[in-house]
Parts: C-alpha cells; sequence; structure tokens
C-alpha cells in the first residue's frame, strides 16, 4: 500500500506519490529527479527510511524543512553500509564453512553417506529430532542445490559424491549455523579454537550473523535492525564506557553494533580496520548530507555509540 493512501490498495503514478509526500511536509526542490528516483528506487522501499524525519508518529508529517534528498541520503547511506557489512559477513561464513568442513571431513570421511551419519552428532535424545531435521535438510540443500555449481556437478558426474568442502557451497549460512549447534562438543570447541573465541559465543554469535547476512542479501533496512536474540556482555562493553539503563547495556546487544562486536572478535584484524574505515567514511558523508536531524540521531538508532571508532584500538 502507499504510504498515505487509504486501506483500499490503489495504484499511484510518481506524481502522485510525490504529491504525498508533500502533503505530509516533504521539501522537494527537484520533482522531476524525484520522480526519477522514485521510479527507479520504489516509493514503498525509500519511505520506510522516514520515521527519522517524522515529527511525531501519530501525524505522520516530516521535520519542517526535510527534503527529499535528505531522506535520500539516508536511504542510499543505508545501502553502502549495507554492502560493507554484508561483504564481510561473507568473510565469517566462508571461514566457518572452510573449518567446518576440514574438521568432519578428517573425522569422519568425505562421502554423505560418512559426514552425514547421525552418530557424529550430539547424541542427546532430546535433540534427535533436531538433528534428524538438520540433516534431512542438509541433504535436500545439497541435492537441490548441487547441480546448479560446476564444483558440485563435477564431483557428481566424476565421482558420485560430493565431499563437504565442497558441499558446504550450496549449503546456506542458516544450515552451516545450525550444524554448529548440534556438533559433539569436541568439535564445537575445535572449531572455535580456529577463530581463538569461546564455542559457547559462536554458539549465539552464528544465527545473528545469519540473520543480518540474510536481511542484507535481501536489501532490508539495515541501519536500526534488531535481531531476536542478543549477545552477552563483553569487553568492549566496559572498555567503551556504554551506558546502561535497567543494568542492561542500551547499545551492542542485538543491533547493528552488536554485529560490529561480533566481527571484531572472528575477523582478521586488517580486514576489521578497513570495515570500520569505510563505515567511518559512509557517516562522516551523511553527516554532511543532514540537515533536520543530526547523526547522533541516526547512530543512536544504528546502536552506535558516540566514541564508537575506538573499537578498532582495542
Amino acid at each position: 500500500m502507499i504510504w498515505g493512501a487509504s486501506m483500499n490498495k490503489t495504484f499511484k503514478t510518481v506524481s502522485e506519490q510525490v504529491e504525498i509526500l508533500k502533503s505530509k511536509g516533504l521539501t522537494i526542490n527537484n520533482e522531476e529527479e524525484a520522480k526519477k528516483i522514485l521510479l527507479r528506487e520504489n516509493y514503498f522501499f525509500l519511505s520506510g527510511y522516514r520515521l527519522l524525519f517524522m515529527q511525531s508518529p501519530s501525524t505522520k508529517n516530516f521535520i519542517p524543512n526535510t527534503t527529499f534528498e535528505e531522506l535520500y541520503a539516508l536511504f542510499q547511506f543505508d545501502r553502502h553500509i549495507r554492502n560493507i557489512i554484508f561483504k564481510n559477513i561473507l568473510i565469517i561464513e566462508n571461514n566457518i564453512k572452510s573449518v567446518t568442513s576440514y574438521i568432519l571431513s578428517a573425522r569422519y570421511g568425505i562421502r554423505e553417506e560418512d559426514y552425514l551419519n547421525y552418530k557424529n552428532f550430539t547424541q542427546d535424545h532430546k535433540r534427535k529430532k533436531q538433528v534428524d531435521d538438520l540433516i534431512r535438510k542438509m541433504k535436500r540443500q545439497i541435492r537441490i542445490n548441487g547441480g546448479q555449481h560446476l564444483a558440485t556437478q563435477h564431483y557428481i558426474q566424476n565421482y558420485g559424491y560430493i565431499p563437504l568442502w565442497i558441499a558446504v557451497k550450496v549449503l546456506s549460512f542458516g544450515i552451516i549455523s545450525e550444524l554448529f549447534q548440534i556438533l559433539k562438543l569436541e568439535e564445537q570447541e575445535s572449531i572455535a579454537r580456529d577463530f581463538d573465541i569461546e564455542r559457547e559465543k559462536l554458539i549465539v554469535y552464528l544465527p545473528i550473523l545469519a540473520n543480518f547476512r540474510n536481511l542484507c542479501a535481501h536489501e532490508d533496512i539495515l541501519y536500526e535492525h534488531k535481531a531476536q536474540r542478543s549477545i552477552e556482555d563483553t569487553k568492549y562493553h566496559i572498555l567503551l564506557s556504554i551506558p546502561k539503563t535497567n543494568d542492561e547495556y542500551i547499545y551492542g546487544k542485538n543491533d547493528l553494533f552488536a554485529i560490529i562486536i561480533i566481527l571484531k572478535q572472528l575477523l582478521r584484524k586488517e580486514d576489521f580496520f578497513q570495515l570500520m574505515g569505510e563505515l567511518e567514511y559512509e557517516i562522516h558523508i551523511l553527516s554532511d548530507r543532514l540537515s533536520v536531524i543530526s547523526i547522533d540521531k541516526v547512530l543512536d538508532h544504528m546502536g552506535f555509540p558516540k566514541n564508537y571508532g575506538e573499537i578498532v584500538r582495542l
């Protein structure tokens, strides 16, 4: 439904979309350019960034003097940081897949019937259904997606099976995240050691990373996204002096800064340094383009403390 329209869904031309925005108090200096952007970017997606510019949720009117350019600047900012976060989560995804496939292949074998044997996973009878369901999902993804990649096709045609180090290519990060949950304790600890992190943290971190990864891949709004699960308090919360409310840190728990804290622990130092440099650049560019709201308001919605950049040196 076009925002501002009635409950009945009706098609609106870009000219009508411009008028709806103007009726809510948005200043549009170049209507022809605005129409091009609305057509190209989709009114619904662009208007999803309006909340920071609202006078109040009830009136849904823009703060006086808010411009279309400022709204679009936030839209572009989110796109740019989404690409930055996405490519770095992909690094972790590839690393986790590589280490996991190496350890399981070395211990259990290279054929599907070897590494997907239910005996290789937790033997907790309460989790038997979880194990069975995941093995079934892995087999289905390998079967369906396996024919779409040259490497998997090569092994199927020449060897009749797909080793795990090849199969992980066609398994989603969500599946790999679930896989880690059902591994035996010794395998979990072995994988965690390769990242110099406690296995308990990886158990929490991987589903959160998978959630943000999928959001980035589908170009949903990133900057204010909150995961359903929170990470534990870390030394970074303490060292950055992140404030608390009701004895809970207000930033870095289930927000975008929580992802930064996770990546700080899992990425190589040089990769993390580059990530933060790219983010700081985009934040600086957005700050210069904002007028009716401050960059601090955006950072607050991102879960970023004002001294967020100090995490690089910690």
